[in-house]
């Protein structure tokens, strides 16, 4: 069977405005693979940067995705959630259903080394969620929890709640998920998971995760942790400026501010672990069915750039939106 030349992909072509184009594909190289996309993720922290054009300068080459097309701030091809079937290349992965860090397109042609099969337990639709996933795995890396600690994830986002889904799965950890919107304890039930608002957070905390990408949620999991407590920071403010409160309790407590970012494995883990082995554990951590609670909203690929405005605008409440294609 003869395989489509071209392909639709999504562009951010000025800030706050995207668009399908057709292009045309490179030919099949002997170790390369055809896919079929089925599925793609939409990454909404990290992506409603970029369709805002909200890049910082000095970040521009340590934020490009590996299949990024264009340069920020525009325009843009970026994405890295998508979820095909191979539909040409080694035999050995020709109809496996695969996960791949390409933008939201319909097609494409990749390194067969660069897909990485999606394990029987985890349907198609749900692994829209690995990228993810293995960010939440890197954060919990990085905060450490041990057994017996106490440790609140403030923002229930899709990163924030993976975080707290993890940490909860730790023998003894007392977990707390919080969010201002109160819509969110729906979502932490879902995952068996304790909610409170931020006036109800407990305090004297080991180690508070923060996901929430504003300003205030830091400042905020700042004053939950007691003394030599620790607070890992996952969110990426872009352009933004954040003010903080470093004297005071800050020093008298001996607290500790670290940033976690999943572009870089800790270095605790790199004598042994690399990029693909941890996109596995992350494939395989999304076995079971209570993460389908994650998918807010889905839509078909030809609606896409007529619901980005909103998606990506500072009032969606959006958590993974999940794009299909035909």
């Amino acid at each position: 069977m003869s395989a489509p030349d071209m392909a639709m992909a999504f562009w951010v072509t000025r800030p706050g405005h995207g668009e399908l184009r057709h292009e045309t594909l490179p030919a099949l190289g002997e170790s390369d693979v055809r896919v079929r996309a089925l599925y793609s993720g939409v990454s909404r922290g990290t992506e409603s940067l970029v369709f805002n054009a909200r890049v910082p300068e000095s970040e521009t080459q340590r934020m490009r995705a590996p299949f990024q097309a264009g340069d920020f701030p525009t325009p843009v091809k970026y994405g890295y959630c998508s979820v095909g079937r191979v539909t040409h290349g080694p035999r050995e992965l020709v109809d496996k259903t695969v996960f791949c860090l390409y933008p939201h397109q319909d097609h494409y042609i990749v390194p067969a080394a660069m897909v990485v099969p999606i394990p029987e337990s985890v349907p198609a639709h749900r692994a829209v969620l690995a990228a993810n996933m293995e960010t939440a795995l890197n954060g919990v890396w990085d905060a450490n929890p041990m057994l017996g600690e106490r440790v609140c994830v403030m923002g229930a986002g899709v990163v924030g709640a993976l975080v707290a889904y993890l940490c909860a799965r730790i023998p003894g950890v007392e977990v707390q998920l919080i969010d201002v919107n109160p819509e969110r304890e729906a979502l932490a039930r879902a995952l068996g998971i304790p909610f409170a608002l931020p006036e109800q957070a407990p305090t004297d905390q080991d180690c508070v995760i923060h996901a929430s990408g504003h300003p205030d949620g830091l400042r905020h999991a700042m004053s939950l942790v007691g003394n030599e407590g620790r607070v890992i920071e996952m969110s990426w403010f872009g352009q933004g400026e954040v003010s903080l409160p470093l004297g005071g309790a800050f020093h008298s407590q001996r607290l500790t501010l670290r940033a976690s970012q999943v572009g870089q494995l800790p270095a605790k883990l790199q004598p042994r672990w690399n990029y693909r082995r941890r996109l596995e554990v992350a494939l395989r951590l999304l076995a079971d069915p209570a993460l389908e609670a994650l998918i807010s909203s889905e839509s078909d690929f030809a609606d896409f750039p007529a619901l980005a405005p909103a998606l990506f605008g500072k009032h969606s409440t959006a958590l993974c939106h999940r794009i299909c294609y035909p």
